[in-house]
């Protein structure tokens, strides 16, 4: 699949889930990730996100998001053993959902969160790949969250094509702003 078909189904798909559900959405978050990957091909992961979370009580809910994340490569070479190979920035769209859990019954303070999904490749060679991601954090009542997150792409990246490892994930702090609706 092209990068301009996947970019395109991609925004389709996060404007129709916004639009379906923003009825009865009842927070919307827009946060922004620095992450460290645990590959040592890329130096540094960053992205934005925006998520929609439907309180099913007031300890858990269900996110709903998406946004774009960049692994930026670190010296633009890779040895894989046996040859040297050019490595490219790895840049994807996360859609993903899940559950999270507040451990305070006001539905707010610490929380602990999973997250599955799909992560479309869009930069040179990626792929689409499941994407899960588990994350604890501290959300406050004004509507400030902070995140610490596990998200792994597996083989989404270009490095895929050199070598086997189960390779693309990060260690991520999000920070993030959320309204209610």
């Amino acid at each position: 699949m092209k990068k301009s078909t996947k970019l395109f189904a991609s925004a389709v798909a996060a404007v129709a889930l916004l639009i379906s559900t923003n009825v009865s959405a009842q927070k919307i978050g827009f946060g922004a990730n620095l992450g460290i990957p645990t590959d040592g091909a890329y130096s540094f992961a960053a992205g934005i996100d925006a998520r929609i979370q439907f309180d099913v009580t007031k300890q858990l809910s269900v996110p709903v998001a998406t946004g774009y994340t960049n692994f930026f490569a670190k010296d633009r070479s890779y040895f894989n053993g046996a040859a040297i190979v050019d490595v490219p920035d790895y840049g994807y769209i996360p859609v993903k959902t899940g559950l999270k859990y507040f451990l305070d019954p006001t539905g707010s303070g610490v929380y602990a969160m999973a997250e599955v999904g799909a992560a479309f490749g869009v930069t040179d060679n990626a792929k689409t790949t499941f994407l899960y991601a588990p994350t604890i954090g501290y959300s406050w009542s004004n509507g400030l969250d902070l995140g610490l997150k596990y998200e792994n792409t597996g083989k989404g990246d270009a490095l895929r094509l050199v070598d086997d490892k189960n390779r693309t994930g990060q260690i991520a702090l999000r920070i993030a702003y959320g309204f209610k609706l």
